[in-house]
């Protein structure tokens, strides 16, 4: 069994030289931490950075976002997808400002009755900003681990082993640090397919490496096969204004703006003038195809199929449910990515246009 003590300064020094230059590593602010480890997940930094840039310029302290409307929180994160965890990142930021005058728990038991933060993000947070040596275990983590030590069986399909592993190597005296270090190796060396070997600091330590299982690990666990949908959308254009409606309450996508379009369980331009109908009470005629293009959400792989349609009624005055937008204006509001792949692809010359 290996010790932590011949693992720590190479890897520590590695990153020290290494590391990327990261917003969000410039600060030891545990607000703006919390907002990038939120941000991060699921989500790859490239992706992030921008948004990032744009939502702490946009709330620049805890008590802005809390006193934010959520449409507002929401159009910020339109295009970062999962948006449970922008509704959740503000329920917590009321949470905190609430029971903890604005300032993010210092405690691991605290940090967790924040509405939306689980263990990773609590432990995340309260290592880099205050030293609290607590692990984590995201999937770079759990990839490092694996491998180091070659993890493998049954009790190695789930976190709660990990989390042991990763407390035994913690280094206590720099927890923040450390944490950091075991990710950014994760995501930057450590690679899921093909990892650069000859350029880990840990290769001499490697048990994965000397019994060349490197790429086998982590094992993996069972995923859900893949389903293919075609979702069929309704483009209604008047005076340069596009319709615009808005879904119902729900953990995918809920309350966001969207062109009218039909559900991921339906068959797509067959279903489209009997869902509209039914969901939002439009009646229309869906006419030619002017878009197309792929879109993945969670395990769905969408087909999407944009439609000039016809509205035989117009909607009734309602801006909760119903609005008509000008492309330029997409901006401001809370809507999906289909939607703005949609809408982008508007004053192309090129029809039907294959949305990216």
């Amino acid at each position: 069994m290996k010790t932590a003590g011949p693992l720590r300064r190479p890897l520590i020094e590695w990153y020290r030289r290494h590391r990327r230059d990261l917003a969000w590593r410039r600060t030891r602010d545990p607000y703006r931490i919390w907002i990038s480890e939120v941000m991060l997940q699921q989500t790859t930094v490239k992706t992030v950075m921008p948004y990032y840039e744009a939502f702490v310029a946009a709330f620049p302290d805890l008590p802005s976002l809390a006193g934010a409307a959520e449409e507002k929180v929401l159009a910020l994160w339109s295009g970062l997808g999962y948006y449970h965890r922008a509704r959740n990142l503000h329920r917590g930021a009321r949470h905190v400002l609430e029971r903890h005058r604005g300032r993010f728990p210092r405690t691991l038991e605290a940090a967790l009755a924040v509405p939306g933060v689980g263990l990773y993000t609590a432990s995340a947070v309260l290592s880099i900003a205050h030293g609290v040596p607590l692990p984590v275990v995201d999937g770079n983590v759990r990839r490092v681990l694996a491998r180091l030590f070659a993890l493998r069986g049954p009790e190695w399909r789930a976190d709660a082993a990990f989390y042991n592993k990763a407390d035994e190597l913690l280094d206590r005296q720099a927890p923040g640090d450390w944490n950091q270090a075991l990710m950014e190796l994760g995501a930057t060396v450590c690679l899921p397919r093909r990892p650069a070997c000859p350029a880990c600091p840990l290769r001499a330590h490697c048990a994965a490496l000397a019994l060349g299982i490197a790429e086998q690990l982590p094992e993996g666990r069972a995923r859900r096969a893949p389903v293919a949908v075609t979702v069929a959308a309704a483009l209604v254009e008047e005076g340069g204004r596009v319709l615009l409606v808005r879904r119902g309450e729900g953990r995918l996508m809920g309350r966001m703006w969207e062109v009218p379009q039909t559900s991921l369980e339906a068959r797509g331009l067959p279903d489209l003038a009997r869902e509209l109908k039914q969901r939002h009470g439009l009646d229309l005629v869906p006419g030619k195809l002017v878009a197309r293009g792929r879109h993945a959400i969670t395990f769905r792989r969408i087909r999407l199929e944009a439609y000039s349609s016809r509205l035989r009624r117009r909607p009734p005055v309602d801006p909760e449910r119903f609005r008509w937008v000008r492309p330029e204006e997409i901006a401001a509001l809370p809507v999906s990515s289909i939607t703005r792949k949609v809408l982008r692809g508007l004053g192309s010359p090129q029809l039907p246009l294959e949305l990216q």
